[in-house]
């Protein structure tokens, strides 16, 4: 592709905060590496008809032909799937170059599985509906899911599209900085095994190598209680580290573990910050048990939460910037 030519970066109404922020990012840095710039383009209208289906028009569509495009999703709740889904479907029609989908939150994620009979993975259903998207004239849709709940759900999306599993982990690692400069003995805790499983080898090199602690949950009669399993928090301000939070019992739990051994004070880094019904509140009773309490932009209602102590946002815009503009990521923008 001409380099010349910026990527057009349009987005669902609810991450139009995002998208601009990855707009001003890719525009400040964007001479100085010598990559594509990423514009984005206001051109969608999300409006509903009297019964409640999706009314979305693309204005000036006809500039679309031809270009490099990417649409920036939110499938946070299921009223919104059916109105992008539609939208995503239509682009490789309007003759786009190439399209990219970025979903920063896979919902489902945890129903990635059947234990019993009866029960229904969703999170197949979400990715066959993403896989039906058309081929582009480049090729098939590049889909680009950041921190995914279990790994194996990739393989669930069709030769239909490419999926790309991407982390926000290295959002964190400047704050690790600060905390070792503030306060010599750091470690980061996993709550159960499947967190170490999915993000331990983002503090196995030498300039993350901090101590690593994971928990588990067992059974205590008719409840389950999260107990360490291996590494030492004594004297350590530990940073929990996970996919996402639900209603933040099992962080919680965790975190006291962690105190009753000795942690000298706790933290988490969570990227997708679900909290149904409000339940982040619970993290802002005053009871101080996380002395921080990272997330990011993954999910629209973050912001708001992010005005709360302890909680802080990490943007996901300057890591999408570098992805989108990596020429051995993603083949539209060399290509």
């Amino acid at each position: 592709a001409d380099q010349s030519r910026p990527l057009w970066l349009l987005a669902h109404s609810s991450m139009a905060q995002l998208a601009k922020e990855i707009a001003d990012h890719s525009a400040a840095t964007a001479a100085g590496q010598k990559s594509r710039l990423i514009v984005y383009k206001d051109s969608v209208s999300w409006d509903r008809f009297a019964d409640g289906f999706p009314n979305i028009f693309i204005h000036n569509v006809q500039q679309m032909a031809g270009q490099d495009v990417i649409f920036l999703a939110s499938l946070h709740e299921p009223s919104v799937i059916f109105e992008q889904v539609s939208l995503i479907h239509s682009l490789p029609r309007y003759f786009v170059r190439s399209l990219t989908l970025l979903l920063p939150y896979f919902p489902c994620g945890t129903m990635e599985r059947v234990d019993r009979e009866g029960q229904v993975a969703t999170a197949m259903s979400v990715a066959r509906l993403l896989s039906s998207t058309p081929l582009t004239r480049h090729g098939p849709c590049q889909l680009v899911v950041y921190d995914i709940h279990a790994l194996q759900e990739r393989f669930y999306f069709t030769d239909c599209v490419v999926p790309l599993l991407a982390s926000a982990m290295s959002l964190l690692y400047p704050q690790l900085y600060d905390l070792r400069r503030a306060q010599p003995g750091l470690a980061i805790a996993f709550p159960d095994e499947g967190a170490f499983k999915r993000f331990h080898l983002s503090f196995s090199v030498p300039e993350h190598a901090d101590d690593l602690i994971t928990c588990l949950k067992v059974r205590d009669g008719d409840s389950r209680v999260i107990r360490v399993k291996e590494g030492s928090p004594a004297g350590r301000h530990v940073v929990i580290v996970d996919d996402l939070v639900q209603t933040g019992g099992t962080l919680i739990q965790c975190a006291a573990a962690l105190k009753s051994l000795g942690a000298s004070s706790v933290s988490a880094f969570v990227p997708h910050a679900v909290f149904p019904r409000e339940s982040w509140r619970r993290f802002t009773d005053g009871q101080g048990l996380f002395e921080h309490f990272w997330i990011t932009d993954s999910l629209p209602h973050a912001r708001q939460i992010a005005q709360h102590p302890p909680f802080r946002l990490l943007s996901l815009a300057e890591p999408m910037v570098n992805l989108l503009t990596n020429s051995d990521a993603l083949g539209c923008c060399d290509r």
